[in-house]
């Protein structure tokens, strides 16, 4: 046993760049540190950053394939949004996406297509505001951040960044040339999660202990479908949760990450490989040498402030569609999966507006009629105003425009997004940390401090509105 414990003692050694202080390398000897590397020479933070108002937003779309197209419909439907250029690698998705367009009376859209650096053309564009970025996960990063260096905006598909160097990469560019660099996290915009967190921001649970997520998606019908097959290839590459933002930005929101509070330490562990390396022998006739991803991984986190998380991911096993939606406060309790309800202590739904709201336990979750009565009390101001907009546009049952809309809308107001660069960051930084605690024997990972030191400058996760909305 003494040998396990120094062999853990040199590895956080070897990992640990040196502490400041003997008190602090004592606490933190065993936690594995990674580098953060200095702010670039004149950046500054970007919390709470915000660019002058946009009367029309223009916008480029980088990739045609099972997001893009809607992604680009999506946008004709949104007030003050302009779709200036599109691009695929593949001719045939440009050409299909423009003929769409014009069916729709919008027939100046310049397409891009044919090779790897079509893109670049779109990038280099000086009437684009903001390059929307729809690829396989290996490219969203070098993308961004070329579209950056041109001077746009950016807003990247899940995830937006793989390993910690791309995720730096995109906070020092975003910082050094004051640009918004967003990712497009859908799941923050759906209806249960925004009612629920307006409950939780009104105080309705007590303070918020503990939260947690997942990405429970069986994707066997799926894997097909992915262009020269990169998302199996990226498991088969990939220990830890690759694909853990689903779940990590309602849970993060809930708990004002970076606005107030920070995540500090997380331990990951997971399944040995089983279904992965079979659907490849299936597909193939041949049995992988190797396949990093665990059937299921698990992920749990501590905040500064004595918080916890809890993310898993699954893509492989049979398992009912879920993303674990859970917020256990000191006076409530909210659950989506595999069950929307929420629990109080009688006290704290003391009003007329919800019926019989005396008769709650704690060992159930409130009645249907008391939900629907809260669920309209409480209402998002977003949800309440564009709600049924998205509904009729669509994706993912709105929550795709939602999300779409909010980011013209902050844009043309001048406003903070709903998203930053530092929110990207952590939601991504999963990827690599769970990794690095897995392949380490399920060690404790520090999660880096991505703003910098600025994490306690907003006290308080909010949306930011052009006026005051209507409760």
């Amino acid at each position: 046993m003494k040998k396990v414990i120094l062999s853990l003692a040199a590895l956080a050694l070897m990992v640990m760049p040196a502490c400041d202080s003997k008190k602090s390398a004592d606490k933190e000897s065993k936690v594995i540190k990674t580098e953060i590397p200095a702010r670039p020479e004149g950046a500054t933070d970007l919390v709470g950053f915000a660019t002058s108002p946009m009367d029309t937003v223009r916008v480029g779309f980088i990739g045609l394939g099972m997001r893009g197209p809607d992604a680009v419909k999506r946008f004709t439907a949104i007030p003050g949004a302009k779709v200036v250029a599109v691009c695929d690698l593949e001719q045939d998705r440009v050409d299909k996406m423009q003929e769409w367009l014009k069916e729709k009376g919008i027939n100046d859209v310049a397409g891009y297509g044919g090779s790897e650096d079509a893109w670049k053309q779109l990038c280099e564009r000086p009437d684009i505001d903001l390059v929307y970025i729809v690829t396989d996960w290996v490219n969203h990063a070098p993308m961004a951040l070329y579209a950056m260096d041109n001077g746009k905006h950016t807003a990247i598909e899940v995830p937006a960044a793989t390993s910690l160097e791309e995720i730096w990469a995109l906070v020092n560019k975003a910082e050094e040339k004051k640009l918004h660099c967003m990712m497009l996290e859908n799941c923050v915009y759906d209806f249960f999660e925004m009612n629920t967190l307006n409950m939780a921001q009104q105080g309705l649970f007590g303070e918020v202990l503990h939260t947690e997520g997942s990405y429970l998606h069986d994707l066997s019908e799926f894997w097909p479908y992915y262009h020269n097959n990169w998302r199996m290839d990226f498991n088969q590459k990939h220990r830890g949760d690759v694909y853990p933002t689903h779940g990590m930005g309602p849970a993060c929101q809930l708990l004002d990450i970076h606005r107030g509070d920070r995540m500090e330490t997380l331990v990951s562990m997971d399944t040995k490989a089983v279904n992965g390396p079979a659907y490849i022998e299936k597909a193939t006739g041949e049995k992988p040498d190797s396949f990093a991803q665990g059937d299921h991984t698990m992920t749990m986190i501590r905040t500064a402030n004595g918080k916890t998380i809890q993310i898993q991911h699954d893509v492989l096993t049979p398992r009912p569609y879920s993303r674990m939606y859970q917020l256990t406060g000191t006076k409530g309790f909210a659950n989506k999966y595999p069950q929307e309800g929420y629990s109080f202590e009688p006290e704290q739904l003391a009003s007329a507006d919800v019926p019989d709201h005396e008769n709650l336990t704690a060992h159930g979750f409130v009645s249907d009629e008391q939900k629907k009565a809260l669920e309209e009390q409480y209402m998002h101001p977003i949800i309440r105003e564009v709600g049924e907009v998205a509904k009729k546009v669509g994706g993912h049952g709105g929550m795709d425009y939602i999300m779409d809309y909010r980011l013209v809308y902050c844009l043309r107001n001048g406003l903070p997004l709903d998203m930053d660069v530092y929110d990207l960051a952590e939601w991504c930084s999963l990827i690599p940390l769970t990794a690095i605690s897995i392949e380490n024997g399920n060690a404790p990972v520090e999660v880096p401090d991505f703003t910098r030191g600025a994490w306690q400058k907003q006290k308080g996760y909010r949306h930011a509105f052009a006026k005051e909305p209507k409760e």
